[in-house]
Formats: structure tokens, sequence, C-alpha cells
């Protein structure tokens, strides 16, 4: 699994988002990048995350900020989660789990005492230089949505 650290360069990404359009994480150069990455679409946590960034989009585009979700979900998933819940951000589709691996975010994960492999609810804010500035692991959701926006203004 890779660590990564602030300072370090983020990962290059090129994958599918919501809508079938091929996103590279260079096409936002200049611009502060929200990487966040989550379990699953239409879960209760998850539908609070993407929605709480929906409701502050405007928020961080006034910051020159993007906003990109990431989990192994298909693209016709994600269309249909972006649908069901009205949003605004654009969800990338790593179902290879290439993008996840190389930002440490595929664990071992343990529930009702069963071992698995998932997505670690995890936050990267990475700069317009495309250097990371600030890393959440193991993302509690209430509350987090507006830690990272204090963290952009405070770029």
């Amino acid at each position: 699994m890779t660590q990564l650290s602030v300072g370090d360069k983020a990962p290059a990404i090129t994958l599918p988002r919501d809508g079938g359009e091929i996103v590279n994480l260079s096409d936002f150069a200049g611009k502060n990048v929200v990487l966040y990455f989550y379990p699953r679409d239409n879960t209760p946590g998850c539908t609070k995350e993407a929605i709480g960034f929906t409701e502050t989009v405007a928020d961080f585009d006034a910051l020159n900020t993007v906003i990109l979700g990431v989990s192994k979900d298909s693209i016709k998933k994600h269309d249909n989660f972006v649908a069901k819940q009205n949003l605004k951000i654009a969800l990338l589709s790593d179902e290879e789990g290439d993008v996840c691996e190389r930002y440490g975010v595929w664990v071992e994960k343990k529930m009702y005492g069963k071992s698995f492999m998932g997505i670690e609810r995890a936050t990267f804010l990475i700069r317009a230089d495309g250097t990371i500035a600030q890393i959440w692991p193991k993302v509690r959701v209430p509350g987090h949505v507006e830690e990272v926006l204090e963290a952009v203004r405070a770029l």
C-alpha cells in the first residue's frame, strides 16, 4: 500500500466520470482539487458526504477548487446516484482499483468479525501546483465537508 504524505506530488489520475467523459487530474492544473474516496454509491454515509459537497460546490468554486469523488462503482451506478441525489460534483469510476491503490485507500477492513478489502473513506486536498496540501484518513462524515472548506480557505 502506498503511503502518501503532505507535500508529495499527487499521483496522476485518468478515469471515466459520471456521463462517461474521461477525466485527468492534470485537466485541473492551476486549480485546487478536493479528491475524496468513498466506499459505495447510495449508502447513507456516502450519500451524506456527496450531498454535503454538492451543497457547498459554489463555495469551493469561488476558491478555485474542484471536487472529485472516487469509488469503484461503475459509470452506470454513478449516473443513477447523480440523478437520484441531484449531485453537482464529478464522480470518477475506479472499477479496476488502480487509483485507490496508488492513493493508499484500498485497505483491509473488518465488520462483524469478517475481514475484507474495501475503500477507506479518505480525502486529499491537492494544491493548484499538484502537491498534496492535506490528507484526511478514515473520514467521519459529520462536519467533514466544512473542515475541508476551511482548509481550502487557508491555502
